[in-house]
């Protein structure tokens, strides 16, 4: 199980409790992500690149460098967010995108997925809030990175309201995956509440 948590805070004026995930919560958890990624992302189930969102607790809970994160209302897992200490891998993304962001000191930002109907509550942005906090109190990590799929509506402007790119791919070649990477400065500083709060981070493998 990961070291670092997240306590369990009082739910907010809009009822909501964020927290560290624990086994009990790997069904919702599941539900969310296999949502978004039919609905929103419509790539449907892929086994090289939702491996994660299958086994959430191999990939998030038992590393002591990675977490899983869930939003709750209501006794409802209603959002999801994790970091893991994969970088991006080449192929299917730029070799030098990899190589920027190297597995074990990179954290990479993956799963924040908003169910549609708790969607502008400010949830995605507390929830980076809160994984970029892990980070820090993790140790070890020389960078923070997240890509993320424009055609969702709200997740380009959401990123960059937060991280500054570092490729676009729809500026490469045959538009490469059309996906854009981003990465978050260290030391982590984040700008205040009001951006989208349903934006989707799309990982790949």
């Amino acid at each position: 199980m990961s070291t670092t948590t997240i306590a369990p805070a009082g739910a907010d004026a809009d009822g909501y409790v964020l927290r560290t995930a624990g086994p009990q919560d790997i069904g919702g958890a599941r539900a969310v992500m296999l949502d978004t990624v039919y609905r929103d992302l419509r790539s449907g189930y892929v086994p090289r690149w939702h491996a994660d969102i299958i086994d959430p607790e191999a990939a998030y809970l038992r590393p002591g460098r990675c977490t899983l994160l869930v939003a709750e209302r209501d006794g409802e897992i209603v959002a999801t967010g994790a970091v893991r200490d994969r970088g991006p891998q080449a192929p299917p993304n730029p070799q030098w995108v990899a190589d920027r962001f190297p597995s074990g000191t990179t954290a990479q930002l993956c799963r924040i997925y908003v169910a549609p109907e708790h969607r502008r509550h400010g949830l995605a942005r507390r929830m980076v809030r809160e994984l970029c906090d892990f980070v820090a109190r993790a140790g070890g990590y020389e960078a923070v990175y997240l890509h993320t799929d424009p055609a969702v509506p709200g997740a380009e402007p959401f990123w960059r309201s937060l991280a500054q790119e570092v490729c676009d791919e729809r500026a490469l070649p045959g538009g490469g995956q059309g996906i854009v990477h981003f990465e978050l400065p260290l030391p982590l500083s984040l700008p205040g509440s009001g951006a989208y709060a349903g934006a989707a981070v799309t990982p790949t493998a």
